[in-house]
């Protein structure tokens, strides 16, 4: 057996190292974010936002800055969210128009304030991507939409070529990381949901909580028959506020999960330790493609190698 995962309480190994520099798309999308978009990337305080941004992409919020819901793993505000602007989808939409992008991420915080949870605006704003850009590859990042097919149909059918919805971690921490509100199950139905709807549909879970491999392979199983792309990454403590890291998985251990996943059915396996939902979504998303079209799947590993100087 590989020894997948080594106790946090040792301190955090060398492969958990991200080198921070800075570049002229990353100053370029820094001073459109302060001009009103926002981004997940500073919002979540993500590890790959230096290698991300100096690259010129992004993953951008919609629906304000201040979730609905208080998960423990999220660095994200919460509270009682003002109303959505109205002007947001075009402001977005330029934005992709004018950065040049082929492939955008849409996500947002839980709006539960919201009849339709923030459908509509979603929807909005990839109708405006797309006939501003329409090139430009959308993938969305939704909330569950309380597992409501017609929710996730609106978003769907506004032209999105990818659908993502995470279910965050394995079944049985799920009341203890994810706000009360959240369900597992709920997260299952909002992905069967947009595996109906027939569009490229795709989930993400953090290592690092908790879970064991019995956890996983359950979850493996449950997503295979649903999901076109698995992302899997490392669980890092945004802030001390909230929950602590129990474990960090190997190399080794990224490389075996992905194996077992793929072994469980999932077509696509995206796993490394700074991996993330939105990381590497154009090379998933044409793999995803290539396996509908030939049955082949493929593994994803961004997997560091220790230096020897």
């Amino acid at each position: 057996m590989v020894e997948w995962r080594v106790p946090a309480s040792t301190g955090k190994p060398w492969w958990l190292r991200v080198r921070v520099r800075s570049s002229r798309p990353m100053a370029t999308i820094s001073s459109l974010v302060r001009g009103g978009v926002t981004t997940v990337c500073s919002e979540s305080l993500c590890p790959n936002l230096p290698l991300c941004w100096g690259r010129g992409e992004a993953t951008f919020m919609l629906l304000g800055d201040t979730c609905t819901r208080s998960c423990g793993f999220c660095a994200v505000k919460h509270g009682f969210p003002q109303r959505p602007s109205s002007k947001e989808p075009e402001n977005v939409a330029r934005l992709v128009a004018n950065l040049r992008l082929r492939y955008v991420v849409l996500t947002s915080v839980d709006r539960d304030d919201l009849l339709d949870g923030g459908a509509g605006v979603f929807a909005e704003t990839v109708r405006a991507i797309k006939k501003l850009s329409p090139g430009t590859i959308v993938e969305v990042l939704t909330p569950d939409f309380w597992g409501s097919c017609r929710l996730v149909e609106e978003v769907v059918e506004a032209g999105v070529d990818v659908f993502a919805h995470n279910v965050e971690t394995v079944e049985r921490l799920t009341p203890t990381v994810r706000d009360p509100r959240a369900s597992y199950h709920v997260s299952l139905k909002t992905l069967r949901c947009a595996r109906e709807a027939d569009v490229v549909v795709k989930t993400g879970v953090m290592l690092g909580l908790g879970e064991e491999l019995e956890d996983l392979e359950k979850l493996f199983g449950d997503v295979a028959g649903l999901v076109d792309i698995l992302t899997m990454g490392q669980y890092l403590r945004p802030t001390p506020r909230n929950l602590p890291v129990k474990h960090y998985v190997t190399p080794e251990g990224f490389r075996m999960l992905a194996e077992k996943a793929r072994e469980k059915g999932v077509p696509v396996v995206v796993a490394g330790p700074f991996v993330r939902s939105s990381f590497a979504s154009q090379a998933a998303y044409r793999a995803a493609l290539e396996a509908r079209k030939t049955g082949k799947g493929k593994t994803i590993l961004f997997l560091p190698v220790e230096s020897t100087t």
